[in-house]
């Protein structure tokens, strides 16, 4: 029964966020409440989590398929950071949002990139090694980025964000790393479970974020969230573009697409809040982010997958 409900609630995920999203913007008050704090515990335990699910195999992909991770990454970190300064120059965003936009775009791809990836029948292993690749350039390209595309917007402590993300992304996936490594029959059990496990960690994310930002977020407006929406489905477009223009196979198209599209909004979201808090609305956009890139994995898993079987069914019908 118990793995029956996690099943239940990793597959619905996109709707568990959004329903989180809309009680915390109706009824803010019990998660303004919690402390702004528990937003960095509960990432790293989804970066926990992550590590568990990571092997040594996973890294060699990195060294035995290195054109496919290189050409990922930098599809990760040029177009999610040019895409977010760009829209915040159309839309004519506020400062403080638009940082908030770009915050999200200069960061690493999403942990639940791999879960969409696998849904969507992509390059799980591609995923993997994306995600893993990302993550570790992160401390270095994440600040630096920020400081590049919205340095004029506020001081970017660059050395501070380095600190965090080792803190909170590296630190904890290294942990579960070597737990998963030195523990397997605990891991074995653990990682049925993590899926379910990382989403209400998501979910509750977001309520807390949207909780001590509720107001702001009903007066921001629109725009932001078509900003935000914008932004992703433009990454998750131009990623699959990018794969098609160097003839790379569906499969590989696909987990390029949806790693670019879902970026670690939880991290941007965490970051806004400690390095930015004098600019308390530049937490908004990660935690749209976070609700509407769930939404959108989904059915961009539903398009690739069925694509997928009708790209085979017509291999299949021109066979002699």
């Amino acid at each position: 029964m118990l793995k029956q409900i996690c099943d239940f609630i990793a597959k619905w995920m996109g709707a568990l966020v959004l329903l989180g999203a809309v009680v915390a913007v109706l009824f803010p008050a019990p998660f303004a409440s919690v402390g702004t704090w528990v937003i960095n515990p509960m990432l790293g335990l989804i970066m926990f989590g992550m590590g568990l699910t990571l092997s040594p195999q996973d890294f060699r992909i990195v060294f035995s398929r290195p054109k496919d991770v290189i050409i990922g990454c930098l599809a990760q970190f040029s177009v999610m950071p040019f895409m977010a300064w760009l829209l915040t120059k159309v839309f004519a965003l506020p400062d403080e949002l638009a940082l908030g936009v770009i915050l999200v775009g200069c960061c690493p791809g999403g942990t639940a990139s791999n879960v969409i990836t696998y849904l969507a029948k992509g390059d799980l292993a591609l995923s993997v090694g994306m995600t893993a690749s990302s993550t570790v350039l992160a401390p270095i390209l994440t600040p630096l980025l920020t400081w590049l595309m919205a340095g004029k917007y506020v001081d970017v402590d660059t050395l501070g964000m380095l600190q965090s993300i080792v803190y909170v992304v590296i630190g904890p996936i290294v942990a579960g790393f070597l737990i998963q490594h030195y523990l397997p029959q605990f891991t074995k059990k653990a990682v049925a479970y993590l899926p379910a496990f990382s989403s209400l960690m998501i979910a509750l994310t977001v309520c807390v974020v949207i909780g001590h930002n509720a107001s702001r977020l009903l007066s921001g407006g629109m725009v932001v969230v078509l900003v935000v929406m914008l932004h992703n489905v433009s990454g998750l477009f131009l990623g699959y573009g990018i794969g098609r223009l160097l003839g790379l196979s569906h499969d590989k198209r696909t987990a390029i697409s949806i790693e670019v599209g879902m970026q670690n909004s939880g991290l941007a979201s965490s970051l806004a809040t400690i390095h930015f808090a004098a600019y308390p609305m530049a937490t908004i956009p990660g935690a749209i982010f976070s609700v509407w890139h769930n939404i959108s994995g989904a059915l961009a898993a539903r398009i690739y997958s069925t694509g997928k079987h009708e790209a085979r069914s017509i291999c299949q019908d021109v066979e002699p």
